[in-house]
Formats: C-alpha cells, structure tokens, sequence
C-alpha cells in the first residue's frame, strides 16, 4: 500500500482511539465526581455542625428539664402527704429531695413518733381526768393543793421529794422565835457575821444598823431579808448552833419528817423539805399571830440613824383585795427555783398551795391565781351537783 493511501487511515485511527479515550474518561470523571460529592456533603455539615448541634441541646436540655420537673412535681405530690404526718419540728422541704424509699422511711419514723405522742398525751389526760388534777395549765415544777378543813388533796405535781425550798426556810426561823417567847422589843445588831458569803446576795440592812427583834423578824418574813434573819439566829440562846439544832426539832415536833435545816435564811441549798411538810409548817405558822401579820403586812417602814426605809411584801398577791391570804412566803436560790407557800381562803376554806421551782416570779404568781380559779370552779361544780341532787 503506498504511503499516501495510507496516512488519511492513520488519522482516522488515531481520530478514533481519542474519541474512544474521551468517552472512557468522561464516565470516570464523572463517577469521580460524584464519589466526591457525598464526602463534601458530609463535610459541609461537619463545618455547620455548631449551628445545628445548638437547637439539639437546647432540644435535650428542655426534655432533660421536663423530665427534673415532672420529677420534682412527682416529689413534691410524694411528700405531700408526710407533712401532714410529721410530728412538730419537723424540717419541711428536705423530703422532697430523697428518693421515694427514704420518704417511704420518714413517713413511717413520723408515724410512729406522732403515735407515740399521741399515746402519751391521750394516757396523761386520761389520768388528769381521773384524778381530777388538772396541773398540765400550771408551769411550776412542783405543785402541791391542800384543802386544810378535809385534808384532802386537790391535786399535785413532783410531791413526793425533799428538795430546796430557799427562804421559805424563813418560816420555820420564825416560829422558832416565837415559839421561844424572846421578846420582840430587844434589839439586835447587824455584824459582818450576817453578811452573805453562800450567794453574795445584796441587802438593804446595812452592817452596824440596830432594830428591834420585832422589826427584824418583820423584815425576814416580808422582805426576805437574809441579814435579819441570820440576825435573829446568832441572837439565839447558845447561838446559830443551837438554832439550827432548835430548827430540826421543831421539824420532827411538826411530822416534818423528810425536812432538814442548816442554817436561818434559806440561801443553803441544804435546806429542804417535801411538799406535805411545807404544809405542815404552813399550818403552824398561820397559827401565830405575829407570823400571820408579819408575812401578809404590805410594807413595813423603818428608821435608822436618821433615814427612813420603806420595805415591801415580796409576794404582791397580799396587795390584791380579793385574795383573803393567812400565811404566805416566796423564796429563791437557783437550786430551788422561784417558790411561792400560801395558806388562802378559797370560798371560805383554807387551801394550802405549795409551788417550787416555778420558772420565775411571774409564773408563781399566775400560776397561784389559776389554782384558786380552778379550785373556785370544781366547788361550784359540786355545790351545783348537790343541789341538783
């Protein structure tokens, strides 16, 4: 074949082989292509990742707090209940935030707590009632209600221990100064000697000061002076030791069985008796003239080297006109307690009350005049069921 016919064939070979060459790589590239496009696609949302994550999270905290909340709601509807069956004092709000086995556990530590309450108040009522003593008004530690005409006891708290009784002590100093006939005119110096050195308590008696006897058991009923009445012991025949030895006579004379005296004034926390000895003492003094006037007087003034003082009763119950008081006497030291003894008529009987270890002067006081309301109250309530029988 000659070399011109064959040239046109060449090229038209050669033609062909790019054209088969072109349509081979158009379909590659184009696969390339779109294998590629899926990868740039799925970069495009790794780089948009910050704007489309965000309304996730904000989708998975709302449901994270619908879920805290439904939660709480579900607590708090849980724990509902147990308020109502806590006892008092009980910290509300705490139970919400245990799980529901611990305030299952609550739940049951107050019902029993509030059972146990409940028990205890319903058996002490039940008691009060059948015995008629209706102290639970009173705030007294110890309480003790006599009525002297039948010796019948009204009602009573804690009666049944010796224990201080401060300057009630007073009393029994008293009687045995009247009861040894010493005259009441001879007067008596206040020394050093009676100074406090148990309490430290303050007086209005100055060391040197001159009164007659009569003044000075005035003052120690009255006033509770404890200068007077040390006084009235040293001045005693055979002096303080034969006052205190003539003070536990008279106790045992009186049935005071369970008393015991150390001294004149009470500030000794050794001085002590029960509740029924009180009465008995009580009983014994109201029978003196001169203890009953001294320890019911509203104020008593005295002079000394030219000044005049003015004393007052310490108990103000004495001052009331509608309270009819024989024998009456306060005390305190802070093992006793705020003490109050008084024989009162109460609807034309004599009633013994004895309060120690009231928790202040206050509290004695009221706790005197609820006693006479209750006492007046139940006489009437028998005067009115006689009757009606």
């Amino acid at each position: 074949m000659r070399a011109g016919h064959f040239l046109p064939l060449r090229n038209a070979c050669l033609t062909g082989l790019m054209c088969m060459s072109l349509a081979f790589v158009a379909p590659a590239s184009f696969a390339q292509s779109t294998t590629s496009t899926p990868q740039a696609a799925k970069a495009t949302p790794q780089a948009s990742k910050p704007k489309t994550a965000t309304p996730a999270k904000k989708t998975t905290q709302k449901s994270t707090t619908k879920k805290s909340t439904t939660a709480t709601k579900n607590a708090s509807t849980k724990t509902a209940a147990p308020k109502k069956a806590a006892p008092a004092g009980t910290p509300q709000g705490s139970r919400a935030q245990k799980s529901s086995s611990n305030t299952q556990k609550a739940l049951a530590a107050g019902a029993t707590t509030a059972a146990v309450t409940s028990a205890a108040s319903a058996q002490r009522a039940q008691a009060e009632r059948k015995s008629g003593n209706p102290t639970g008004a009173l705030r007294s530690n110890v309480v003790f209600v006599q009525d002297l005409n039948s010796k019948t006891v009204i009602f009573s708290r804690n009666d049944n221990v010796a224990r201080p009784i401060a300057s009630i002590t007073k009393l029994m100093t008293a009687l045995v100064v009247v009861d040894a006939k010493q005259p009441l005119d001879e007067m008596l110096q206040v020394t050093q000697e009676d100074v406090d050195v148990v309490k430290f308590s303050r007086s209005r008696l100055a060391v040197g000061v001159r009164l007659s006897r009569g003044d000075m058991l005035h003052l120690a009923l009255m006033s509770s002076e404890n200068r007077a009445a040390n006084a009235l012991g040293r001045h005693y025949p055979g002096g303080m030791p034969a006052f205190v030895a003539a003070m536990n006579k008279k106790a045992r004379d009186l049935g005071m069985h369970d008393s015991r005296f150390v001294e004149p004034t009470g500030l000794s926390s050794a001085n002590v008796a029960t509740p029924r000895d009180l009465v008995k003492l009580m009983q014994a003094t109201a029978a003196r003239p001169s203890i009953r006037f001294y320890t019911t007087n509203q104020q008593h003034e005295i002079s000394s080297r030219g000044h005049a003082t003015l004393f007052r009763n310490t108990n103000m119950l004495v001052t009331n006109p509608s309270w009819d008081i024989r024998v009456s006497k306060t005390g305190f030291i802070n093992e006793a307690g705020q003490c109050l003894v008084m024989v009162a008529r109460i609807n034309n009987r004599d009633t013994a009350i004895v309060l120690l270890n009231a928790d202040g002067k206050g509290t004695r006081i009221g706790d005197a005049v609820k006693i006479r309301q209750i006492v007046q109250n139940r006489q009437a309530v028998a005067m009115s069921r006689a009757e009606l029988n």
